[in-house]
């Protein structure tokens, strides 16, 4: 019996792999336990399809990403914080506000979880924010804080 492993399965294969199976192995273990499908032209075809468009919304979203990671490396941020009178800021700038400042000002929307800070921004002066957009991508933010 052919099956097509949609799961790696110790032994057998990994996903993907379509395995000549003993009949009791495939339909009681395998396709019982929804690790695999009977090997069919349909669920072949299918299996292929759900593959390719797959690939298609990967390579658009890293397309995306690249384009994004373009933009926020050439955009300089400028975030206005209350000062003390000992020259520092009150508080520290947080990832939640550079997202939200990016929104504002620029209509671009990255997740504040995605903004990773070397150092907390506790003064006035250009710092450097990463930035990770997925797929690997990366983009560096340059943020200019000016107190108020």
């Amino acid at each position: 019996m052919k099956v097509l492993l949609l799961k790696d399965v110790s032994g057998t294969g990994k996903a993907g792999e379509v395995k000549e199976v003993k009949d009791g192995y495939g339909k009681n273990f395998l396709i019982g336990k929804g690790l695999a499908l009977h090997a069919t032209n349909d669920v072949l075809a299918k299996y292929k399809a759900e593959q390719k468009r797959k690939a298609e919304n990967e390579a658009k979203e890293i397309a995306e990403a690249k384009e994004l990671s373009e933009t926020l490396n050439s955009t300089k941020l400028t975030i206005r914080h209350k000062i003390g009178a000992n020259g520092h800021l009150i508080g520290s700038v947080t990832n939640k506000e550079i997202s939200e400042a990016l929104k504002e000002q620029f209509d671009i929307e990255v997740d504040k979880k995605a903004i990773s800070l070397e150092s907390k921004i506790k003064a006035e002066g250009t710092f450097e924010a990463d930035c990770k957009l997925g797929h690997a991508i990366h983009a560096t933010l340059s943020v200019v804080i000016i107190g108020e």
